[in-house]
């Protein structure tokens, strides 16, 4: 299968952005420490935000950059609204990259690495894979009535943080695990596996510098990377906008790019596109 940039973006972004908006609304079997995953939860409710203040939030501006090393970078947003809307874009040097999903089963993207760089509806595979994308509060919240299921997997420690393990299996299927902070309850990092090339690679997503905006946390950094290994790839959160007004025009059809072509010389970028997979928006990173 021929690799492209695009699915690289796509799904970089699609990973710990998701994540961003996961954490809580678990029912838990009891902690070896003798605290209940109910308590482990609501800690982690409060951590973020509380559960009432993270539902009652219509809309988010996401903004910064995003590096692949020393092969590309560039900057991104990303908008969602609720009900599973989201509107996202990343410029690299040889093109800029649109995906909008418009909440209703519609979704268009513009690819500029692909041979036809027109806008072009969403393939069964992305509109089956979008809704957890444009999940806006993420896969914890309300995850017994998303036909997800969660379980503690015990104590383990992140870079010398003692942290409490989640299991969490999504309807589809999908597997993936998280490490909660013992100590403040924030999201320490995410492990799961992306398809490239029809294979699931496993990747890992670490958060940092987690800071306060509209009276929730957010990580402003995250690394991603083959488990055990170096970072692949890095976003930097610069701008987080809370309940921003956006237009309903922003996730209907885009409108037609400007016509041009990948200069010579951007295979790399190609090679990159599946370096990353989708990763776990987990783009709402992890709430």
């Amino acid at each position: 299968m021929k690799r492209t940039m695009f699915s690289l973006a796509r799904r970089s972004l699609a990973g710990p952005m998701v994540i961003l908006l996961a954490v809580a609304g678990l029912t838990l079997a009891p902690t070896a420490a003798g605290q209940t995953a109910e308590e482990i939860v609501a800690k982690a409710l409060e951590a973020r935000g509380g559960l009432p203040r993270l539902k009652a939030v219509q809309s988010e501006r996401i903004s910064g950059s995003i590096s692949f090393g020393a092969q590309a970078s560039g900057p991104f947003f990303v908008e969602l609204a609720r009900p599973g809307k989201m509107h996202m874009e990343l410029t690299l040097p040889a093109g800029k990259i649109v995906r909008v999903y418009d909440g209703h089963g519609r979704g268009w993207v513009i690819n500029p690495f692909d041979e036809n760089k027109g806008v072009q509806p969403m393939t069964a595979e992305d509109i089956q894979n979008i809704g957890e994308e444009s999940d806006f509060d993420g896969p914890f919240v309300d995850y017994k009535q998303k036909g997800n299921s969660v379980e503690y997997t015990g104590k383990e420690t992140v870079d010398g943080r003692p942290a409490y393990g989640l299991k969490l299996t999504m309807k589809n299927g999908t597997v993936r695990n998280y490490a909660v902070d013992a100590a403040s309850y924030l999201l320490l990092e995410w492990e799961g596996t992306r398809k490239q090339d029809d294979k699931d690679i496993p990747v890992e997503s670490t958060f940092k510098d987690y800071r306060d905006v509209g009276g929730m946390k957010f990580a402003f950094e995250i690394d991603s990377g083959a488990p055990g290994g170096p970072p692949m790839q890095k976003i930097v959160v610069e701008k987080i906008e809370i309940d921003p007004k956006i237009e309903g025009s922003r996730f209907g059809k885009p409108a037609e790019p400007e016509q041009s072509s990948v200069p010579v010389g951007h295979s790399d970028h190609r090679e990159i596109a599946t370096s990353a997979g989708r990763g776990g928006r987990d783009p709402r990173w992890n709430k």
